[in-house]
């Protein structure tokens, strides 16, 4: 039986070894890289015991330690887990699989969408133009597929529609709501002073600060569009899916939001 080795055992090593690799990856990048292998030596010790060695007693006490430990895994990592699982279903061949069952079903008004989105948006655009000559930090969320409602409550809720000088008067110095995200749901204005997740990415450039710290981590973690103005340089820049747009003009924040939000 042991020199039976076919193609399915194959195919179940590769699976396998792929598994543990994403498994490394998403320890690596979470700096959690000494607990997969403390876990990958404990699952080691685990098999030699139970399956090599036989040991009935020792083995039952691994056993149920791997049974709870699997739910203490679950607790302890369940931001990493639940920013792999995002991850997994924002790959751009599944959203083109998900897409493709929802073409049909598909129905909308393009230009007359397009229109109704830069209604939304320029009152932004220009309050970003304002804030950015003036160095006014702000930060400026606008909800997609992803429900953003934990980070809603972190927040005061305001539900009030899109204004210039309400967006601008909110991200005012004096404010206290000017340190805050300000969260855009379903054309209205849902929330403002709200508490972002911080991005620990070494990768990021030592001269963005919090702000676009904050935007990096919800970016990562939802499908959200997030505008930052910064209130150390003033420039403009946009963080979608992990990825920063630095330095934008009026037209290229104007294009972006058009094409993203449309």
């Amino acid at each position: 039986m042991f020199f039976e080795f076919g193609l399915k055992d194959i195919i179940d090593i590769f699976l396998v070894a792929l598994m543990l690799y994403y498994i490394y990856r998403l320890m690596r990048d979470s700096r959690s890289l000494n607990v997969f292998i403390g876990i990958m030596v404990f699952i080691i010790v685990w098999l030699f015991v139970s399956q090599i060695l036989e040991m009935r007693l020792l083995g039952s006490i691994l056993d149920k330690l791997v049974s709870v430990g699997v739910i203490a895994l679950i607790v302890i990592f369940q931001e990493d887990i639940r920013r792999f699982l995002y991850n997994l279903g924002a790959h751009q061949q599944v959203r083109r699989l998900v897409s493709l069952f929802s073409v049909f079903s598909r129905h909308t008004d393009v230009e007359g969408q397009r229109r109704q989105v830069k209604q939304i948006i320029m009152p932004v655009v220009m309050a970003c133009m304002n804030m950015s000559r003036n160095k006014v930090g702000a930060l400026i969320v606008f909800e997609r597929s992803s429900p953003l409602d934990d980070i809603v409550t972190t927040g005061d809720l305001i539900d009030a529609s899109i204004n210039q000088r309400l967006i601008e008067n909110i991200f005012f110095k004096n404010s206290p709501l000017h340190d805050g995200a300000m969260i855009i749901s379903k054309m209205r204005i849902k929330a403002a002073g709200c508490i972002l997740p911080v991005s620990h990415d070494l990768d990021i450039p030592k001269e963005l600060g919090l702000r676009h710290r904050a935007a990096m981590g919800a970016s990562q973690e939802t499908d959200a569009l997030i505008v930052v103005v910064s209130e150390e340089t003033g420039a403009i820049s946009i963080a979608h899916h992990g990825v920063f747009r630095l330095r934008l003009s009026a037209e290229e924040l104007e294009s972006v939001l058009t094409n993203e939000l449309s």
